[in-house]
């Protein structure tokens, strides 16, 4: 709304001017969301407290994640909080873009937030059945696909990274194309969150690689130039992922090693729901394989652990899954696997960006 009063001032006094710039407001968003946390976030974390908010560990976790049972957690309602306030004050309200991107982000929330609710009012790691979980995720995911299709001047294309001359126009099936892509990176985010700060970091990092994408495809002239798909209103949600890399360092602070508050499935859902979706917006959908390579391989490891173990009748492929826990069962202490974990998502989030200038 902020975003709307400058623009009145700027016909009066040129200093308002500034505010025309999308990369400013970019900027100011995620200093807005980022503030929201420093100021909002120790009153959040003790009132979470107060209401015995806390997190239930499965008795099948490594041995040293016992003492983390009883941490804060549903970090992620004043991270979406606080990024939706950043963008009702920087983004166009007029967007339909960025609108349905918080539609998106808001329900993959809820179903989270079922989740962690019936774990606490259960005292105990279950929430909703693995079916109901996915059944809710896969129905939201086929409406979101459903209002993509429908939306005027939006194409239902698929593009290959480094291969721009490459589109594949997949018509009606690409509503089923989307829900995939929302429901496998949601739950990817999903199941990377088992260490401290492990899902924010590599979700700031992948999330601001989509930013650059997204400004990119909105800018006429620098798609052109870079020979990507243009996007009318794309970059609207650049200032959306701004908020929420934003909000996710202020999270960051507070959930770094040895974590003050847990993200919770309110927020690990949604997070990897915008990451999908900024994903389907800006036509960049299989670059997220590799962007997301952290996501990925979390998931991967799950799915190879689970085959296995059913094909093998009984061995496992690795000492214990996801992936991240392999790693702790070895002797890494739990600081290097998240600290090695986010050089790779920089390394990979920098090779995503190198294929915009890809022939």
């Amino acid at each position: 709304m902020l975003y709307r009063l400058f623009l009145e001032l700027a016909s009066e006094v040129s200093a308002f001017n500034v505010f025309r710039y999308i990369t400013f407001r970019i900027i100011l968003a995620a200093l807005t969301s980022m503030a929201i946390w420093f100021v909002a976030g120790p009153a959040f974390i003790r009132r979470i407290k107060a209401y015995h908010i806390r997190q239930y560990i499965r008795s099948e976790g490594p041995e040293s994640h016992q003492s983390k049972a009883g941490t804060p957690t549903m970090g992620g309602l004043l991270l979406l909080g606080a990024a939706l306030l950043s963008c009702l004050a920087w983004a166009d309200p007029r967007s339909g873009l960025a609108l349905a991107m918080w539609g998106v982000i808001l329900l993959f929330a809820a179903v989270g937030f079922q989740d962690d609710f019936l774990k606490i009012r259960r005292r105990r790691n279950e929430g909703l059945s693995s079916r109901q979980k996915l059944a809710l995720q896969c129905f939201l995911g086929l409406l979101a696909g459903l209002i993509l299709y429908n939306v005027d001047g939006f194409s239902p294309i698929l593009t290959v990274p480094g291969l721009k001359r490459l589109i594949v126009d997949l018509g009606p099936f690409y509503v089923f194309f989307a829900s995939l892509v929302l429901v496998a990176s949601s739950n990817a985010v999903n199941l990377t969150d088992g260490l401290d700060g492990l899902a924010a970091g590599p979700f700031i990092m992948a999330g601001a690689t989509y930013m650059v994408f997204a400004y990119c495809a909105g800018n006429s002239v620098i798609a052109a130039h870079l020979q990507i798909t243009r996007v009318p209103g794309s970059a609207e949600v650049a200032v959306v992922l701004a908020s929420l890399i934003g909000s996710g360092l202020g999270f960051l602070w507070y959930n770094t090693y040895p974590a003050e508050i847990f993200l919770g499935d309110v927020g690990s859902l949604s997070l990897g729901a915008a990451l999908g979706f900024a994903a389907l917006i800006v036509k960049q959908e299989l670059l997220l394989i590799l962007v997301g390579g952290i996501f990925v391989m979390e998931a991967l490891s799950v799915i190879c652990q689970v085959s296995f173990f059913k094909a093998t009748k009984g061995r496992r492929l690795f000492r214990m899954s996801p992936l991240h826990h392999h790693f702790e069962l070895k002797g890494w202490p739990e600081p290097k696997v998240i600290v090695r974990f986010w050089i790779i998502a920089i390394i990979l989030g920098l090779a995503g960006l190198s294929t915009l200038k890809l022939r």
